[in-house]
């Protein structure tokens, strides 16, 4: 199978909502030929009109990380038909086996790309927020390897943030997070989880730009990533998403 092929059958199932084989199944499936797989998918998108919101950030807990195997963290790409505005009815039809989980989300400001330190991630900042993000990923019963998933641009289906707030005057390290559905507790969580500081995460995503030649640009966002485990999402249900000091974020399912 070519990466053209390969790109070709992700690109359906994720508009047409089926699953595929994973490719590792088949032939062997490097990360940088993953990443070049992961940005045709999303090029094709915006040949059809979508435009460029953010990344996504993956593998952002320890745990996840010693579980498939690998020492740094991976991203996907954001697009605004994956994003759900504050309070919106989503709706599942298309998508596989939705999971949902709470994160953190940053606005950027101003341009960041390459290393930077965790005060210049700071100062490159509009706001930050409460937000959540759907995955979905394109392979039978949720099973992946590393590359696999890279590929299906990290399992991003979609995203919501919360109202963006002041990024510079709070202490991000410990957020207390939790996730209702239906007026119930179902998760509570830390902010703490994501690489222990959601900065660190925002500080990868400039390094992880930097390596892929570009910039995250005024506008855009970075999901910092889980600060629970994914939860099954049902349709029919209303899910919020509060963070301490930083509001919340609603949406309803159908």
């Amino acid at each position: 199978m070519t990466l053209t092929q390969l790109t070709e059958i992700l690109d359906a199932a994720a508009v047409d909502g089926h699953t595929v084989d994973r490719p590792t199944d088949s032939f062997e499936l490097t990360l940088p030929d993953a990443y070049a797989v992961q940005r045709a998918v999303i090029e094709r998108r915006l040949a059809r009109g979508e435009s460029s919101t953010g990344v996504k950030m993956g593998f952002t807990s320890r745990a996840k990380m010693v579980q498939m195997g690998v020492d740094d963290v991976i991203w996907g790409l954001l697009t605004d038909a994956m994003q759900v505005e504050d309070g919106a009815v989503l709706d599942l039809g298309g998508l596989i086996h939705p999971r949902i989980e709470p994160e953190i989300a940053f606005l950027i400001g101003s341009p960041i790309s390459g290393r930077i330190t965790p005060a210049e991630a700071v100062r490159s900042l509009a706001g930050v927020a409460v937000a959540y993000e759907v995955l979905d990923s394109r392979y039978e019963g949720f099973r992946f390897t590393l590359p696999d998933v890279i590929a299906d641009n990290a399992s991003a289906a979609r995203y919501g943030c919360g109202v963006w707030q002041p990024a510079d005057v709070r202490d991000l390290s410990n957020i207390g997070l939790v996730v209702e559905i239906d007026g119930r507790v179902v998760a509570t969580g830390s902010s703490a989880a994501i690489l222990g500081h959601p900065l660190r995460s925002l500080v990868a995503a400039a390094r992880l730009a930097g390596e892929a030649g570009i910039a995250l640009e005024p506008g855009q966002i970075v999901l910092a990533g889980a600060a629970t485990a994914a939860l099954p999402l049902p349709r029919g249900a209303h899910v919020r998403i509060l963070g301490a000091g930083l509001g919340g974020v609603e949406v309803t399912t159908r």
